[in-house]
């Protein structure tokens, strides 16, 4: 009788236990060098983080954060969280949000932040990854996806129980104003605006303008300026423009004023309502003349003398009407300009018609010119402005999807069917089916929400007092 043989095992007993040894030493090792995303600065009520593959972590100040974290809060509960870039969030109770993405590392060109809202809502105040580079952080919700330009704003995926808080808010709704002059379309290349304060901040497509405002392009850029009275300007490449006095109510548009400066550089100007209703209420200023545009459309070049540079041969003022007129008041000697808070020489007002030009050197007679001057950037009458830059909407309070209100700064919202870009002071909302609004009003349930700003010097005492009905200064006003 053949004896039956016996197989052996392809690993022994021993070499079974160290493979399973290994392979975990491989996935703690993967694990520790998964990047730092940040920390738990404050918390309240229950709440964790929970790691793919991993047991769920208490939320408590100083708990470490790792990218791919899920954090979760209950009912009454909150938590800060500071990341390693300087963005701080307040995460809302029932809410889950997960640090899906999350790459940072000083002065590197490729950081990254990606998150999901994948219920509830929080308050933000961003950090270096979006200060940096425009499209570099974004947070997901099952309604849109919001591109975050340097910001400190507020995010809430709603069901029903967003308009039950407006409900129980004794005051009214503010309207939901839009408090920029302009805002950029059909930009190409790096744009950037100088707010009166000094503080510079990059300019994307969808950026709002202010008053005071310099906003400057470099070589080979160019953008246009979409007004809210309709007015449109090109800025050419090399250019700095300024946004002095910009006042519009489209019930009144003869009392609006359209004021602005011409420093360096070339644009091409398309009047608005404001001009076409009075058009002594709008003016292009430089350091050689004032420009008044009259119901009509043309370019204006300001290099050398004009730009208060070292005077150069062909360098100077020109001015060239392509549609209706412009009037020109050239600045007489000694006389102050108005971008020095002047007005210059009335007595020479000159009047050009579509078709005819000017040209005011640093020395010598004017002259004047038959030949329009070369700028390459498009005209503004030919440039297509985005819808809902500045339109207003009904959204009911009580509304399915996501609404945003941005205290500072630039947030779009992007669905695979629409765009709105939101600025300083304005909320929008994002429907179930796709749709972008924005409101007439500014959602109770944001403007007066009592959580906490991640910025918050002491969040605890903030969370007690409002909801013992005491009212703070931590409101979205």
């Amino acid at each position: 009788m053949l004896a039956r043989q016996i197989e052996k095992p392809a690993f022994a007993p021993g070499a079974l236990t160290g493979l399973a040894i290994g392979l975990c030493l491989l996935v703690v090792a993967a694990q520790s060098h998964a990047q730092t995303a940040g920390e738990v600065e404050f918390s309240r009520g229950v709440g964790f983080a929970q790691t793919p593959g991993q047991t769920p972590r208490t939320l408590g100040k100083g708990l470490p954060l790792r990218e791919g974290d899920r954090l979760t809060t209950s009912d009454g509960a909150s938590a800060i969280i500071k990341l390693e870039d300087g963005t701080r969030m307040t995460v809302r109770p029932n809410s889950e949000l997960v640090l899906t993405q999350y790459h940072f590392k000083e002065n590197a060109p490729d950081n990254s932040m990606l998150m999901q809202l994948v219920r509830g809502g929080f308050r933000a105040v961003t950090g270096l990854i979006s200060k940096n580079a425009p499209n570099a952080a974004k947070v997901q919700t099952n309604t849109a996806t919001i591109g975050i330009r340097g910001t400190d704003f507020d995010a809430r995926v709603c069901a029903r129980e967003c308009g039950a808080e407006s409900a129980k808010v004794e005051e009214k709704a503010r309207p939901n104003a839009v408090l920029a002059s302009a805002k950029v379309v059909n930009s190409r290349g790096e744009v950037n605006a100088t707010d009166a304060s000094g503080t510079r901040r990059r300019v994307v497509d969808g950026g709002s303008i202010y008053p005071g405002d310099l906003v400057e392009t470099g070589a080979g850029t160019n953008a246009v300026l979409a007004f809210r009275d309709e007015s449109k300007v090109t800025l050419g490449s090399t250019t700095r423009f300024r946004v002095d006095n910009f006042v519009y109510d489209e019930k009144n548009a003869g009392e609006g004023r359209f004021l602005v400066s011409l420093l360096k550089g070339s644009v091409r100007a398309l009047t608005g309502l404001i001009g076409k209703a009075n058009t002594r209420n709008v003016g292009y200023a430089t350091a050689t003349a004032t420009i008044g545009i009259r119901g009509s459309g043309g370019d204006i070049v300001c290099t050398g003398a004009c730009a208060g540079e070292p005077d150069a041969p062909g360098t100077g003022l020109t001015v060239y009407a392509w549609l209706d007129s412009f009037t020109v008041s050239p600045c007489a000697a000694g006389s102050q300009p108005l971008t020095q808070g002047g007005s210059c020489n009335a007595t020479a007002l000159q009047v050009l018609q579509a078709g005819q030009g000017l040209y005011i050197p640093p020395t010598g007679p004017m002259q004047f010119i038959a030949n329009q001057p070369t700028i390459d950037a498009p005209r503004p009458d030919g440039v297509v402005v985005p819808p809902k830059l500045f339109s207003g909407d009904n959204v009911p309070e009580n509304s399915e999807g996501l609404f945003v209100f941005v205290r500072d700064g630039h947030i779009e919202i992007a669905t695979a069917n629409d765009i709105l870009q939101l600025g300083k002071g304005e909320a929008g909302f994002a429907g179930l089916g796709g749709e972008t609004r924005r409101p007439n009003t500014v959602p109770r349930f944001l403007d007066f929400d009592k959580i906490p700003l991640p910025n918050s010097k002491n969040p605890l005492l903030v969370s007690v007092l409002n909801e013992s009905g005491v009212k703070t200064g931590g409101q979205c006003k």
